[in-house]
């Protein structure tokens, strides 16, 4: 056990076939469904976590990445009858650039500055695709479902697969360059603006790429996720969407990238386990997310890694 919670790898390998082995197990269609909106919220809060947890950029935009990710890659697959796959890649790209435009100057702001500047860049984007997106706000669907040559994704099983093999693959990625050099840049980042930029630095420079690569990630789960419901309305694509992000990553532990599959899986799962209280489902949804926040300031990481540690040592 000691191996395990030092060896990181390996760690997320036991996460990864944990999600897969509940999901085949419990083979129920509405629980893997939820298991694989988990997978979708954790990648894009993987990429929050990188933004905000490494580099220490505030962002509550995410929605328009998402969303621009989702309706992308759908219109590429319909009007250019571009392959799913291309079109996923193509729509996460597209958007990883445009996010370039809000990058640039925005991330020359601090604080709730920059906050309050994605904030606009992810209303705009929301506005824009209720006004002039297919369908209005009333949506479209019949996008197609991924598929790989004769392989098409149809069940909730091959989707679960998917979403969260992708999800193990950035986040052995986000694990390396959080180890690398330009992650602990990053990490100086956070502490100290002012001492970076004494020794030379390239600020702008510096934040651009990890804005790039969140909107990527959130992009991309955007992209997953069109395909996977093949309908979209504006509705998914609100400021709430980046609320509900922000709460994964603050719940699950912002300083450590565990923090964004502990918050997703936190977050996904407790509207549908407080459904028996019926009436009161949301007023309770509100009052455990306001006390996670209160008394969890660590994330649910560290009550987690505390009680493995007791057990281990028992």
């Amino acid at each position: 056990m000691k191996l395990i919670l030092k060896n990181s790898y390996l760690s997320v390998l036991l996460f990864y076939l944990l999600i897969i082995l509940s999901g085949f197990l419990k083979s129920d269609p509405y629980f893997v469904t939820i298991l694989i909106f988990a997978g979708l919220n954790a990648l894009s809060a993987l990429g929050l976590s990188l933004l905000m947890g490494l580099a220490g950029q505030i962002s509550l935009g995410q929605n328009g990445f998402y969303g621009l990710g989702a309706y992308l890659s759908a219109l590429f697959a319909l009007n250019l009858n571009l392959p799913v796959p291309v079109a996923l890649l193509l729509a996460s790209i597209l958007t990883s650039i445009l996010s370039l435009f809000l990058a640039v100057p925005a991330l020359r702001l601090k604080g709730h500055y920059l906050a309050v500047a994605t904030l606009g860049f992810g209303e705009i984007v929301y506005l824009l695709l209720n006004e002039w997106g297919p369908g209005g706000p009333s949506g479209f669907g019949n996008i197609p479902k991924l598929s790989l040559g004769s392989l098409t994704f149809e069940s909730p099983l091959s989707y679960l697969f998917l979403v969260w093999t992708l999800f193990l693959i950035a986040f052995l990625l986000a694990q390396n360059l959080a180890n690398s050099t330009y992650g602990r840049t990053l990490r100086a980042l956070h502490s100290s603006e002012t001492a970076l930029r004494t020794l030379g630095v390239n600020l702008v420079s510096l934040k651009v790429k990890i804005f790039f690569l969140s909107a990527f990630l959130t992009a991309l789960s955007g992209a997953i996720y069109a395909h996977f419901v093949t309908f979209l309305s504006p509705a998914t694509f609100s400021i709430f969407y980046s609320v509900l992000l922000l709460m994964m990553v603050m719940l699950g532990g912002i300083h450590s990238l565990w923090g964004a599959p502990l918050g997703a899986l936190f977050v996904t799962f407790l509207p549908e386990t407080l459904r028996p209280f019926k009436e009161y489902d949301i007023l309770l949804y509100g009052l455990i997310l306001t006390l996670g926040l209160i008394f969890l300031r660590k994330g649910l990481l560290y009550p987690l890694q505390k009680g493995l540690k007791k057990w281990i040592s028992f």
